[in-house]
């Protein structure tokens, strides 16, 4: 790959400065990058002839509006060449992704989705949800669209073969059964009440179903209850129905269980108004795993096969492909785009465009999903436009804020402590823009909420203020909530002016007489507090978003708790992982044990070297 020059700010603008890089361009395929005066990209593309692509934009007339627009902000270009137009395609969705060009579609939500595993790692498989790189060694199967799909799938898993969901650590250390094996979901094997080989029996049985041969899985399980039935063991009848119904149950809620589809993605687009949604059907295995919506930023002057096939490259550019993709529109390289996915995969990845048949009849049903869900999606946004008028208008702002931080802090008599900072904006909650912060200064007296606060905010804008001095990334926030009163909004004054900032608005919100709700007072810097009416729904509003701060605080404040509470002396010893912790502590039954126990001792536990048993010793006597 080759880079073309910097481009230069200082020269021509528009078709003269597109037309300045014909000359050094030849017909190679490749990727190129429109700049604006500040050197920001405008535009990222692919082309298969680079010289054929940019002389296109260099000949005036023929241009939407969007693209008009967008030639004559440009300053400058950059280019890189590749050795195939696949490989061109591939880079420059990731170029998109990376570098978010204000002419491209974009997709803005780009999660992993989760998956199901049935780890291998052990004698008695757990099976788990998992979401990340598949670094476990097991089976996985996904993905689902969501983490409740997920849920759903495995509570009736657990109820259909009883598997184990408990970790290892937890599974070597019991000595009867808990409380899962009581309510029939699991068998029990942390105490030996099933042997190996009937386990492993169970999640073979679960593969199968999970790999879509769930007919002979309960073909299988209708068979046992019958010999079970006819030898008069009635419990155990009843057992094996309770769980040919929970598969059912699995079934049932999938919905659409295609006969003819084994493995594909249904994604169907419906724009309107320059808005798109579109809708993602996950089907393996001949099962539904759940639907997901996305709304990519599109202009209204967008053709769908230019959005379909925009989406299609960011949202594979991280995850692997199914062996078909169900569009609802064609798109204008679907060769080159099945190739690239193909080469992606190490397989090949089929793109079609169905008219007829059951696939099309999947299409439909997608896109009826997406057409309602941007109806949805542009009703609240309408509804959140005024609600954000309204603020703006309530708190004397100059517009409608874009982008609102509100922050919170949880602790308990000033343990565990931490701080919450959640984001609103125009589409609602941005819930990718949260951030949470542990509380780290050891100086604070337990329960300080003002030191808490200024530490928090401290460390939000000393980062902003070195990352984006300048506020162009959009990460700077047009209005602060604070939760709190006088003392609050002056702790934050303080803050701002000490790192220079004197332009952005903050407002106090607290509880007001009785702490009843309906009665805050809102407190601004050098002005007098005041409230706004009970049925105001700008005050509904405010109070939304300082109680999901409140949330999303207490969400953070429980999970490091837990952790807390789960975490021994263990976890800081050099050299000492899960399975060494595991070792240690079903050898001598606790962490305290383990720092009183001789170097002798030590050293017969299976696993620990010599050299471990000394770092252990040494870490809890004198000489750690």
């Amino acid at each position: 790959m080759t880079d073309s020059p910097d481009p230069n700010t200082e020269g021509p603008t528009g078709y003269a400065c597109i037309q300045s890089y014909l000359k050094t361009l030849d017909s190679s395929p490749g990727v190129y990058r429109m700049l604006d005066q500040q050197s920001r990209v405008l535009y990222v593309g692919k082309a298969r002839n680079l010289r054929a692509r940019v002389s296109n934009y260099a000949r005036p007339g023929g241009h939407t509006p969007r693209i008009d627009r967008m030639i004559r902000d440009t300053a400058g270009m950059m280019f890189l060449t590749t050795r195939t137009e696949t490989e061109a395609l591939l880079l420059e969705q990731n170029l998109i992704k990376q570098l978010k060009p204000k002419y491209n579609v974009l997709l803005r939500d780009d999660k992993s989705f989760p998956n199901i595993l049935v780890a291998r790692d052990h004698d008695f498989p757990q099976i788990k949800k998992h979401r990340g790189a598949k670094k476990e060694k097991g089976t996985y199967f996904g993905p689902f669209a969501s983490a409740g799909a997920v849920n759903r799938t495995l509570n009736q898993l657990q109820k259909a073969f009883l598997l184990r969901n408990c970790s290892d650590s937890m599974f070597e250390t019991r000595t009867r059964p808990c409380l899962l094996y009581q309510i029939k979901r699991c068998s029990g094997p942390c105490v030996g009440l099933i042997t190996k080989e009937g386990y492993a029996d169970s999640v073979r049985d679960a593969e199968r179903f999970l790999s879509g041969r769930s007919t002979k899985v309960q073909e299988d399980l209708a068979a046992e209850m019958q010999k079970a039935s006819d030898a008069m063991e009635f419990e155990r009848a009843a057992a094996l129905r309770d769980r040919i119904r929970a598969l059912t149950s699995v079934q049932s809620a999938q919905g659409i269980n295609p006969r003819g589809v084994t493995e594909a993605d249904i994604v169907a687009l419906h724009m309107d108004s320059g808005q798109a949604c579109v809708q993602v059907f996950f089907i393996r295995a001949n099962q539904n795993w759940g639907n997901r919506d996305f709304y990519p930023r599109v202009a209204a002057d967008m053709a769908p096969a230019e959005v379909m096939e925009a989406f299609l490259g960011q949202f594979y550019d991280n995850k692997e492909p199914p062996r078909q993709l169900i569009l609802s529109h064609p798109i204008e390289d679907s060769d080159l785009m099945a190739g690239a996915l193909s080469e992606k995969a190490g397989r090949k990845v089929g793109i079609l465009t169905p008219q007829r048949g059951e696939k099309a009849e999947l299409i439909s049903g997608a896109l009826r999903n997406a057409r309602e869900s941007l109806a949805r999606k542009m009703s609240e946004s309408a509804t959140q436009a005024k609600l954000l008028d309204g603020l703006a208008e309530a708190l004397g702002l100059d517009g409608p804020p874009q982008r609102i931080e509100v922050y919170d802090n949880s602790h308990i008599q000033g343990t565990n402590a931490v701080g919450a900072m959640i984001v609103a904006g125009p589409e609602g909650f941005m819930k990718n823009s949260y951030r949470k912060f542990n509380i780290r200064g050891d100086d604070l007296t337990p329960g300080d909420d003002f030191g808490m606060m200024k530490e928090v905010l401290t460390r939000r804008f000393s980062r902003l203020v070195k990352e984006d001095p300048d506020r162009e990334k959009g990460q700077w926030p047009d209005l602060l909530l604070i939760d709190g009163g006088a003392g609050q909004v002056s702790a934050v004054a303080g803050i701002l002016t000490a790192h220079g900032i004197t332009d952005l608005p903050f407002v106090g919100v607290a509880k007001g007489v009785d702490r009843d709700a309906g009665k805050e007072e809102f407190h601004r810097s050098g002005q007098r507090p005041f409230a706004l009416r009970h049925n105001d729904p700008v005050l509904y509003f405010v109070q939304r978003l300082r109680d999901e701060a409140h949330r999303f605080a207490i969400v953070t404040h429980r999970a490091k708790r837990a952790k807390a509470i789960g975490s021994t002396p263990l976890d800081d010893v050099p050299g000492v992982g899960a399975t060494r912790k595991r070792a240690l502590l079903s050898h001598f039954g606790s962490a305290k044990a383990v720092s009183r126990a001789n170097l002798a001792d030590l050293k017969a536990v299976e696993g620990i070297s010599a050299g471990l048993a000394q770092k252990i010793y040494d870490y809890f006597h004198d000489g750690g």
